[in-house]
């Protein structure tokens, strides 16, 4: 039974988990902007404070979310799940932001009924404005659309809304309640990938050994980052 330790950050919620197999030995998730960098660190030592049990060298892996979201968040997580591996000789596996955000709504007993129909679930994660980080999957989780930015309005996933129910969650699918209104699409509120939903495809990968070069590996940011000057203020 691998014990696996998972780090999500691509969004503003940093989050991390320890678990043995399917089992979550302990886990720290805090909501608020901008906290990766001086909370992750000391969430991970928390963890194994809690797990008196275990130590960071008694890990098999370090899974971390590989994007897309946000940029600073996502070098963040990464760089210490790479330092860690590093440090002590671990393989490193690779999760999407969007797939553990799917995950999210197997806590969700309400989508029950309409996934046994055929319902696709439909992750979005802010990409600023109108446009969100998206694709869908089906009720086993597997991906079935290619991962894009997209600019959501009116006629965004027509073909599909026609015959498929959709379940859209997430910091991406708030924004875009008002837009998407339509009898086949349903939205959870305040959704977010967290470390916790990433344990059934961390244990998967590493089962069948999915590991990243950890030299080389870098988060899929989707868009080139782009950085923002503070206008100057004229009095």
């Amino acid at each position: 039974m691998p014990l696996i330790l998972s780090i999500e950050t691509s969004t503003k919620v940093c989050s991390v988990c320890l678990s043995d197999d399917t089992n979550i030995v302990a886990k720290k998730v805090l909501h608020e902007a901008n906290s990766h960098a001086t909370h992750l660190t000391v969430f991970i030592q928390e963890l194994f404070e809690e797990a008196k049990e275990y130590s960071i060298n008694d890990i098999d892996a370090v899974a971390v979310s590989s994007g897309p979201g946000s940029y600073t968040g996502l070098r963040i997580g990464v760089s210490v799940a790479k330092g860690i591996c590093f440090a002590i000789n671990k393989p490193l596996i690779a999760i999407t932001s969007l797939e553990a955000l799917a995950h999210s709504i197997q806590s969700n007993n309400e989508y029950t009924e309409l996934l046994k129909q055929g319902a696709l679930i439909c992750p979005m994660i802010d990409a600023r404005r109108m446009e969100v980080y998206t694709t869908f999957f089906n009720a086993d989780m597997q991906m079935v659309d290619k991962i894009s930015a997209q600019i959501i309005d009116e006629e965004s996933f027509r073909k599909v809304r026609e015959s498929t129910k959709i379940i859209c969650l997430g910091d991406g699918a708030a924004k875009c309640k008002e837009v998407l209104k339509h009898e086949n699409i349903f939205f959870i509120d305040e959704a977010a990938p967290i470390a916790e939903n990433m344990i059934p495809t961390a244990l998967h990968k590493f089962n069948n050994k999915e590991f990243e070069d950890v030299a080389y590996f870098e988060p899929f940011y989707l868009k080139d980052f782009i950085a923002t000057t503070p206008k100057k203020k004229v009095i």
